[in-house]
């Protein structure tokens, strides 16, 4: 087997607690748009993963990712659990921008299905979250991942419990 340099990723992200009270301050859509300008800093998930906040309105968010090496599984494509934190982060985000100030959110289950793999040379891809339903102890949400030409790469279903904070 050929030697091979280690590599390395360097992340920085914003304390999570202070984020989250700054969540608090809004109701889910006001916040999830104040996070896509940059007023209130996205999780450290998202800094982690390399997700990209593209829209945000009502019932539904729009992330993209470019995928690299840190992605990968041992079989040389993107892992499936990283396009599934996508998904749930999507769906789970879709179903925060239907919520007041005083409501959160949890995923109670989460359902993906895989079309084809991903890899680096897939380039950029992007999910997107609908909420289904929003009643007022549950929400169900679809979420999708494309490439740029909008070739379906998976799609994914959730149920979120929904409570008050």
């Amino acid at each position: 087997m050929p030697a091979t340099l280690p590599r390395e990723k360097t992340i920085q992200w914003s304390e999570p607690l202070a984020t989250a009270l700054l969540m608090r301050d809004h109701d889910g859509i006001t916040a999830m748009r104040a996070m896509v300008a940059g007023e209130i800093p996205p999780p450290p998930i998202a800094a982690l993963f390399g997700f990209r906040f593209q829209a945000v309105e009502p019932g539904k968010v729009n992330m993209s990712v470019v995928p690299d090496e840190s992605h990968y599984n041992p079989m040389g494509t993107v892992h499936g659990g990283a396009m599934a934190t996508l998904l749930d982060t999507v769906m789970g985000c879709s179903v925060l921008t239907m919520l007041s100030r005083t409501r959160g959110y949890t995923t109670l289950s989460l359902s993906v299905k895989y079309i084809r793999a991903i890899t680096i040379g897939t380039g950029e891809v992007f999910a997107e979250g609908t909420v289904i339903h929003a009643g007022r102890s549950t929400a169900i949400a679809h979420g999708r991942v494309v490439d740029a030409a909008g070739k379906l790469y998976a799609t994914a279903d959730t149920t979120c419990l929904v409570f008050d904070r």
